[in-house]
């Protein structure tokens, strides 16, 4: 089995990575910035090219692991390719690359990743489509051989899914983010609730959220959201964003 990755960003590193962990063969590394083609070329063996119109005709996949707006002018390149064809992306539709090719699909790790960062590649829910039944089944045989659990999923569903991942995990680093701007205006260290992070984290493993919500809005303690409210006085879009949440949890309360 061989695969050509288009791209050299987080999720091309970490799925070239588990790629040559599997012992599948990456024949060429294509990115818009040549040079990264061949950082990420050089840690899974594979070899940089700067041109598509290189690209190694006898690969039995072509993975493209790039910014969702890029994908459907990269799919334009890729016509004519003889084996299969797949994007990463949670958001793109497989209509991206109806018309333009035989058979494609998609390989979605359900993950966040960056580069300085190891994952365990195998505990990470892959989701899979594909064009016919026979394409799903040969990306199948490719993804069980990366994770553990391998799911097929159709384009819509998928979009919910990469949704409600926007919610768990992007919006909360942001999350994360205001708070540690927020202890660092007032001389006080994000490490004192790393412990708090990792408990929350920790609860949701094994219990509904909504079932271990805590806080003063799920309690109406109102003279505490009051108070809280009066420290964001002068921060007007930090207040706003604590008000919408507040609002939020007092709505889910059973």
């Amino acid at each position: 089995m061989k695969v050509v990755l288009v791209g050299s960003g987080n999720v091309a590193t970490h799925v070239g990575l588990a790629l040559k962990t599997a012992g599948i063969s990456v024949t060429q590394v294509w990115s818009k910035q040549y040079e990264h083609a061949k950082v990420l070329a050089a840690q899974v063996s594979a070899n940089a090219i700067a041109d598509l119109s290189e690209l190694d005709q006898t690969a039995d996949f072509c993975i493209i692991a790039i910014k969702d707006d890029a994908i459907s002018g990269i799919v334009q390149e890729l016509i004519g390719f003889k084996g299969i064809v797949l994007h990463t992306s949670g958001a793109v539709s497989l209509a991206v690359f109806e018309g333009l090719l035989e058979d494609f699909g998609v390989l979605y790790p359900l993950q966040t990743f960056s580069k300085t960062r190891e994952v365990d590649f195998s505990t990470i829910p892959i989701c899979i489509e594909a064009n016919h039944q026979s394409t799903l089944e040969q990306i199948n045989r490719l993804a069980i051989k990366l994770s553990k659990q391998v799911v097929a999923v159709s384009s819509d569903r998928r979009k919910i899914l990469h949704l409600a991942a926007v919610f768990a995990c992007n919006f909360t680093n942001h999350l994360y983010a205001l708070s540690s701007d927020l202890l660092k205006n007032h001389d006080l260290e994000f490490d004192l609730i790393r412990p708090l992070i990792l408990e929350t984290a920790a609860k949701v493993q094994h219990a509904s959220p909504s079932d271990v919500q805590t806080g003063p809005a799920i309690r109406n303690d109102e003279q505490t959201i009051k108070k809280h409210e009066e420290l964001l006085l002068k921060q007007p879009q930090l207040l706003n964003i604590y008000q919408i949440l507040s609002e939020s949890i007092k709505k889910t309360k059973k």
